[in-house]
């Protein structure tokens, strides 16, 4: 099983569109809103670098990483299993 955490604000329309399609597909995720928190906005901006949202870390079983900023369907599909 995959633990997914979205990182995104409440005015972003591509963080929208992502969390509706997960719900579509029954899977479940972790929200974490970087504009409602500094230090989960510090958060994003260690692991990934930026500012933008969404950005998304995928984990798997292992431990392992799967980092992907903004609504990519195909990355997601792909990563998820889904295509």
């Amino acid at each position: 099983m995959k633990n997914i955490t979205i990182y995104s604000t409440s005015t972003c329309g591509f963080c929208k569109m992502l969390k509706s399609y997960l719900a579509s597909k029954e899977i479940d995720f972790d929200v974490k809103m970087a504009d409602e928190d500094q230090a989960i906005a510090m958060e994003l901006y260690e692991k990934s670098g930026q500012l933008g949202v969404p950005f998304t870390i995928i984990t798997d079983d292992e431990g392992n990483e799967e980092k992907i900023l903004g609504f990519d369907r195909p990355k997601f599909d792909e990563v998820l299993g889904l295509a």
